[in-house]
């Protein structure tokens, strides 16, 4: 049942989702506008891309963390409205209303997610996106594997509520990564630290 308490995180985690701290974090350091660099969008991995992997580390775990946040807040009213925090923390990353929803791809605010809600599933995407990461040298190869991976993870321990929800945001990341895997196919994508 959608309840009052399920829409109000919803309404949170997208409210902290949205917020963009790649764009936030690399205009306070002076660098370039990310969105004119690279894959254009805000994430971590773009912001890699200007050659500052303290600045791109400081992305990654802000965004991760708002959805983690986000999850904690709403977990106080239960299982359902912490699982609508994370779809609106994860939504929020990818369609930020602050930016004319562009976004970024999701899949540091999809760790996040993942911390929040079953960190064990957060452990297997990590091991996956590094194996994948180091063997293969591109980032969206890592990211695909890892989103497969984690709704596994899910299923395999009997949450199969969080894994239905995972698979949604896994599915979602296939299609925010649609180019990347068209670049992949075609030979043409841009590996790890790759600068624009």
């Amino acid at each position: 049942m959608f309840t009052l308490d399920t829409f109000i995180s919803l309404l949170i985690g997208y409210l902290l989702g949205s917020i963009p701290f790649g764009l936030l974090i690399t205009k306070a350091a002076g660098t370039q506008d990310i969105r004119t660099i690279g894959s254009q969008n805000i994430g971590a991995t773009n912001v890699l891309r200007t050659g500052r992997k303290g600045l791109a580390a400081a992305t990654l775990i802000c965004d991760a963390l708002k959805g983690t946040v986000a999850i904690l807040i709403a977990a106080h009213w239960g299982e359902a409205p912490a699982m609508a925090a994370a779809f609106g923390a994860f939504a929020g990353h990818i369609f930020p209303v602050w930016l004319k929803f562009k976004g970024g791809k999701g899949v540091a605010t999809f760790l996040g997610c993942l911390l929040g809600l079953y960190w064990p599933a957060a452990i297997v995407f990590i091991v996956v996106w590094l194996a994948v990461a180091k063997i293969t040298k591109y980032s969206s190869a890592a990211a695909l594997a890892a989103s497969v991976a984690a709704p596994a993870a899910f299923i395999a321990t009997g949450q199969e509520a969080q894994g239905s929800l995972a698979l949604i945001l896994t599915a979602m990341i296939f299609y925010t990564h649609r180019a990347n895997i068209g670049r992949l196919l075609a030979g043409s994508e841009s590996k790890i630290g790759q600068r624009s």
